[in-house]
């Protein structure tokens, strides 16, 4: 069983989680990263081995329950701890209320909030273990500002994103007085593939986006709170008339 500080983080293999998953391993921690693609996944994971530290890499398919459950039994084999679970991997759908097909809303749900659900559930006992007087374990689950805020044509994306803010509310009002909080990011625009759509000369240019980065060190720094310090959301906005806007 490790003693070097742990962190778990799903959609590793580019854009935020790659940020994140880069950060941790900088800072000198282990890692079990996921994503889906097996050769994107083992690429990023060479990469973050060159900080130093182990780097497991579990391909796993969010709408896959059986990957997910194999996600967490693969870490607590090889760790057998976790002091960070950072929910990261999803997926997004644009479409209007009127048409938006039922199907697709609850693949959205499946892999925005069921398999959050289910990884923490299944890592938490392992979180309760690295809890210590002043230090506690953390789940920093990546929301989304439509979460919070609503956008025309995004209710369906951001109505998962609002279930995954408010089941950090309540895994906080249960387990936070064990040492394991939760947060919500909840950011706007990040300049990643899964925004490709928005930018260009007549949307949002990519160099006035949030980065990844600006992400990776906020949930670092989460981490750096001590047990006592309860953080429930954090929303991240653009500049000037943006404040309530992705």
């Amino acid at each position: 069983m490790t003693e070097r500080r742990v962190v778990v983080v799903t959609g590793a293999s580019r854009g935020i989680g790659a940020a994140v998953a880069a950060r941790f391993a900088s800072e000198g921690w282990d890692l079990t990263i996921s994503a889906r693609g097996v050769d994107a996944l083992e690429e990023r994971a060479e990469a973050l081995r060159a900080h130093g530290g182990r780097v497991l890499s579990v391909p796993a398919d969010m709408s896959d329950e059986e990957a997910v459950a194999a996600l967490a039994a693969r870490h607590l084999e090889e760790y057998g701890r976790t002091d960070a679970l950072i929910l990261n991997a999803g997926m997004g759908s644009m479409g209007a209320f009127a048409d938006f097909p039922a199907r697709r809303l609850d693949k959205l749900y499946q892999v925005n909030v069921r398999a959050p659900f289910q990884l923490t559930q299944a890592l938490l006992e392992s979180m309760k273990l690295t809890v210590s007087k002043t230090v506690g374990a953390k789940v920093l689950a990546i929301s989304s500002i439509t979460g919070v805020y609503p956008e025309p044509d995004l209710f369906a994306y951001g109505s998962t994103k609002a279930a995954l803010i408010s089941m950090c509310e309540t895994f906080n009002l249960e387990q936070s007085v064990h040492g394991v909080s939760a947060t919500s990011i909840c950011p706007g625009y990040v300049d990643t593939d899964m925004s490709e759509w928005t930018k260009g000369e007549d949307a949002i240019p990519a160099d006035e986006m949030i980065t990844g980065d600006d992400i990776a060190h906020l949930a670092y720094s989460v981490t750096g709170l001590s047990r006592w310090a309860v953080l429930p959301q954090a929303i991240v906005t653009r500049p000037g008339a943006n404040m309530h806007r992705a």
